[in-house]
């Protein structure tokens, strides 16, 4: 009863959303603020696939229409938590007797996303901890979810997405859940990366308890902080100095590494109160082969050149463009709106003229798709590095990304 009750609801979404687009096909006006107020109203309580797939839509800030993107971003903000009985019997199911484990755990969780919410708990020697609690059932209906949420990509055609390109994208978000309810292995990410980060006093990432987690509850300690989307009202200098930190730790993530933290929303990342940044979840990590980071570098470098074939050549080598004739003149105009980041000196990237450049391209990206798409591994690097993008937006950034690119470019050349 509980699965056939998510289909009707995920075909009801898919009808309103098939509803906006046919208007919009026919020359009518979508309304994409009612579409959004649906998913968001469905999604924040159906958790899971099709609301981790509007979580990756709404970071898609520069492609989306303006009123559709606000109402995903609420979703992303705002997910309406699992109530407590559930969740309750799920730490039952863990731990049995929970007084026996913990002094208190907090009915109201303080984070809730699309697999799972976190609850903060003392156990009886005064310790405070987080339970990142994953939604009951969940696993058992996950692969009938997904093919609910394939049928919803389908709609992705009436915006001219080739169906290579949403059969990527499918694949990317079916990898993605299917890791995420594997909190063993977020346990070792955890401590591997604070292991290799053990040397940076800029950054904190919480320490996993193995000891009292299991397959469907992870166990961390409590590390307090502003969530990333609540400091667009700080100070200027917090800003800029976490904005400096998530720069800095991208790169060395990326360069020394070959990895990349792979689920930017801004709900996984605060400011303590020294100002270090804090990275809770580490659910989605993904590695990045040294060719392929070469071979961006690549393309960087054409578009900071403003050389549209050689950025051609470099979507080739990615596997990024395929199909007849080279937009010659979308790299152009591509390249126009993003050089100005990538100047001497320090570059804001609050600055709107960029954005809405990038927007008023969009129309043209989605015209070119027959001929720009890309698989399944760039579709996530691009989207994961477009998360990234707009954290740094959303702080206001002022970052010298000319200087921090130049050593960057260099090394790729010598290899």
């Amino acid at each position: 009863m509980r699965e056939r009750g998510r289909t009707r609801r995920l075909m009801g979404l898919g009808a309103r959303t098939g509803g906006a687009m046919i208007r919009t096909r026919l020359g009518g006006q979508a309304d994409w603020r009612a579409l959004g107020e649906a998913l968001f109203e469905g999604l924040s309580e159906l958790k899971g696939p099709a609301m981790k797939l509007a979580q990756i839509m709404s970071q898609w800030d520069d492609l989306l229409p303006p009123d559709l993107a606000e109402e995903l971003a609420r979703l992303q903000r705002q997910a309406e938590p699992m109530p407590w009985e559930g969740i309750r019997r799920a730490l039952v199911e863990q731990y049995g007797d929970l007084d026996t484990h913990f002094r208190e755990i907090e009915p109201r969780p303080f984070a809730s996303a699309s697999m799972g919410q976190v609850h903060r708990a003392v156990t009886h020697d005064g310790a405070t901890l987080v339970l990142k609690v994953q939604y009951p059932g969940l696993a058992e209906v996950l692969e009938s979810d997904l093919v609910q949420v394939r049928r919803l990509l389908r709609l992705g055609r009436w915006f001219k997405v080739p169906q290579a390109r949403l059969d990527a994208l499918f694949e990317e978000l079916a990898s993605s859940l299917r890791g995420e309810l594997d909190y063993h292995a977020e346990a070792e990410a955890l401590a591997r990366y604070r292991e290799r980060y053990a040397h940076r006093d800029d950054l904190v990432i919480p320490e996993p308890l193995p000891e009292v987690s299991g397959p469907r509850v992870l166990a961390m300690r409590y590390v307090a902080g502003t969530p990333l989307r609540d400091l667009e009202s700080a100070d200027d200098a917090r800003r800029q100095a976490v904005a400096t930190t998530l720069a800095d730790w991208l790169t060395e993530e990326l360069f020394t590494h070959g990895e990349l933290h792979a689920d930017p929303h801004a709900g996984n990342f605060a400011a303590d109160d020294q100002g270090r940044l804090v990275i809770y979840d580490l659910g989605a990590v993904i590695p990045v082969p040294d060719a392929r980071l070469v071979t961006m570098m690549h393309l960087l470098e054409a578009t900071l050149e403003g050389d549209p074939m050689a950025m051609d050549t470099a979507m080739l080598e990615l596997g990024g463009r395929q199909g007849q004739g080279a937009p010659l003149s979308l790299y152009q105009e591509a390249a126009e709106a993003v050089t100005p980041l990538f100047e001497p000196g320090e570059q804001d990237f609050g600055d709107v003229r960029v954005h809405r450049r990038l927007r008023d391209l969009s129309p043209k990206v989605w015209a070119a798709m027959d001929r720009l798409q890309p698989p399944a591994d760039t579709l996530l690097l691009s989207r994961t590095l477009n998360g990234h993008y707009w954290n740094l937006v959303r702080l206001g950034a002022r970052l010298d990304m000319h200087a921090r690119t130049q050593p960057l470019l260099a090394g790729v050349q010598r290899r």
